[in-house]
């Protein structure tokens, strides 16, 4: 297991939880000399830039966007003398791609991985009641041996390039926020629940662990502050008649309150808001609660104008607005877990979440959209020399997001790998490894699948017996004959999914991906591709095929909004799937969708 707690970082009355956002000092290194120069002690230059967001955006020079290597950031803080004598940390939400941490020039910690967070303990370094500082290098080089998956090469100018293997820009840097904790010595560092639900009557089983030996009180308070329940010890049982459960659209959060008490001694406090709910898988129904219920929503990314993958507040609100306007009520995390102001918020709105490793570009082709999108498959992936230190990496990801996400309502189900390369007989081991962890690690053991390309298809795939359910990313209409030739597209798309119906796996599927290219400047008629009037056909077309299957329980359109992707032939300064622009204004589609969704109900097809 983990060595640190991955728990959100409340304040409470034996925690102190202080955000360390706002303007940092920052270098680029261009030579790959900060470590030989010393800049753990301090960084060179009077440069400033906010924390959290990704870096490349804020420059007018391509040389600083592109850039590939090492870029540090650097601020002081007081670490005050209040929390000397308990676990002093920093918390960093996300560095990209890794990251080194040094305190007053001596390192403090390191980690890899760029879109989890991670804690550094700073009890024993840091000079208390006064300034300390803080240093941290992160370098945002690709490569073969941790996900996301691509390649750094080297120009003829001597200056590094990333290459990714994934359709979305390789933005980095300090991109989420970062903390200054202190914990007691004796704290609760992790919270396993699950839910059993028969009606109005709930069962919480829950498990607690803590630093040090204490007595474990327990306290479950409604959204109106009356306490509803208690228990006493580190695992048990709690029991609820007439309980509030969490639905889709309308949720409903009790919170849970853990002290941690030597006698009448309290040595910790931790608070956590909960909901009940139940997700299982009967046949080929999803079951919220023991209903069916049918998933309408997205595909999304972190990204926006200006800072990037960086996290910002009000880029949430207003994406939640708009997934409420159009009548969505789930969203992938593509390709990567998002910041965990995003879970809260979707706990507190009522979305289901499919959250997602950052396990995409596993299938070699710098145009893996193209790639896959359009069933060209690739070579065996999972049969390198590196393969071995990949999944090592792989399964640290996965256990780092569980670990972090699992006690979210929202969270409704993992997904392990994003349009992976899954047609040799070698990758069906590593899969097994991947989906094995993702059980054990879940105290929910919530449906798990991968999201699959179009040559991952029903007699090619080694591997989608795994699955839960089945995720299906296809492009009909778009990568797959394209213009006017929609109607053999149908034909072709109808063809596979009377592949699948013959299997009859049994089992649900969802659509993860699916859409075309839209400018939203672009009309025509006739149409012609690019135009939004054939987004809108090509949509159509795919929902008279979703709808004519009964197994087919969900739909997430590609993507929620237009993003920023590497430079190329086949993007304009971007990808513009978008059912709206990236300054979150509405695509024609939007009302076609927003129209379709409103007139089904979240039980669609559930009495077929």
């Amino acid at each position: 297991m983990l060595e640190y707690s991955l728990l959100y970082p409340e304040y409470s009355e034996t925690r102190l939880s202080q955000k360390l956002d706002g303007m940092w000092r920052f270098a680029i290194d261009w030579n790959g000399e900060g470590g030989i120069l010393n800049w753990c002690a301090g960084i060179p230059g009077h440069d400033t830039i906010p924390v959290p967001a990704s870096f490349q955006d804020f420059y007018t020079e391509k040389s600083i966007r592109e850039f590939t290597g090492d870029v540090w950031y650097e601020r002081d803080i007081i670490v005050p003398a209040a929390m000397e004598g308990d676990r002093v940390y920093l918390r960093f939400g996300a560095t990209t791609h890794r990251a080194t941490v040094y305190l007053n020039g001596v390192k403090a910690g390191e980690h890899e991985g760029g879109y989890l967070p991670f804690m550094v303990d700073i009890t024993t370094m840091a000079v208390y009641g006064k300034k300390n500082k803080v240093v941290v290098v992160v370098n945002n080089e690709l490569n073969e041996t941790n996900i996301p998956c691509g390649m750094t090469i080297t120009l003829g100018n001597g200056r590094k390039m990333s290459k990714p293997y994934f359709d979305f820009y390789n933005y980095s840097g300090l991109q989420r926020s970062v903390y200054l904790l202190s914990l007691p010595k004796i704290a609760v560092e992790d919270v396993d629940l699950s839910y059993a639900v028969d009606g109005e009557h709930a069962e919480i089983t829950y498990s607690i662990r803590t630093t040090g030996d204490a007595d474990v009180v327990l306290s479950l308070f409604d959204e109106d502050g009356k306490k509803e329940a208690s228990s006493k010890g580190g695992s048990g049982v709690i029991k609820l008649e007439n309980a509030h459960l969490w639905q889709v659209g309308n949720a409903y959060l009790y919170t849970l309150r853990i002290e941690l008490r030597d006698g009448d001694k309290l040595l910790d406090v931790y608070e956590m808001p909960i909901g009940i709910r139940e997700v299982k898988i009967e046949g080929t129904k999803i079951l919220l609660n023991g209903s069916p219920i049918y998933f309408k929503g997205f595909g999304k990314h972190e990204d926006s104008d200006i800072v990037g993958r960086g996290f910002n507040i009000g880029v949430m609100k207003r994406d939640f607005e708009l997934m409420k306007w159009i009548g969505a009520n789930s969203f992938r995390t593509s390709h990567y877990p998002y910041d965990e102001e995003i879970y809260r918020e979707a706990d507190r709105e009522g979305f289901m979440i499919i959250d997602e490793v950052p396990a995409v570009g596993l299938f070699e082709s710098l145009s893996n959209f193209l790639d896959a999108g359009t069933g060209k498959g690739a070579k065996s992936f999972f049969s390198k020399p590196t393969t071995p230190i990949l999944l090592e990496k792989h399964l640290k990801a996965i256990e780092e997001m569980i670990v972090r996400d699992k006690n979210h309502p929202s969270v409704v189900a993992w997904s392990l790998l994003n349009e992976p390369e899954s047609t040799d007989e070698n990758s069906l081991p590593y899969f097994e490894k991947l989906f094995e962890a993702a059980k054990r690690f879940d105290p929910q053991h919530r449906p798990r699948t991968f999201a699959m390309e179009v040559s991952s298809s029903p007699e090619r795939c080694k591997c989608y017996h795994l699955s839960d359910f089945i995720a299906l990313n296809r492009y009909y209409g778009w990568y797959i004959l394209g213009g006017y030739e929609i109607s053999d597209a149908e034909a072709k798309f109808v063809a596979e999914m009377e592949k699948w119906k013959a299997l009859n796996l049994g089992k649900p599927f969802i659509f993860s991906e699916y859409g075309a290219d839209t400018l939203s400047s672009e009309h025509k008629l006739p149409s012609v591709m690019w135009t939004q009037e054939y987004q809108i056909e090509v949509f159509e077309m795919l929902h008279r095929v979703f709808d004519s299957y009964d197994f087919v329980r969900g739909e997430q359109a590609w993507a929620f909004a237009d993003f920023q992707t590497t430079e190329g032939l086949m993007r304009v300064n971007g990808n513009k799937k978008g059912i709206f622009t990236r300054q979150r204004q509405p695509k024609d589609i939007a009302f076609v969708l927003k129209k379709r969704w409103e007139s089904m109900p979240l039980d669609y097809k559930g009495d077929r």
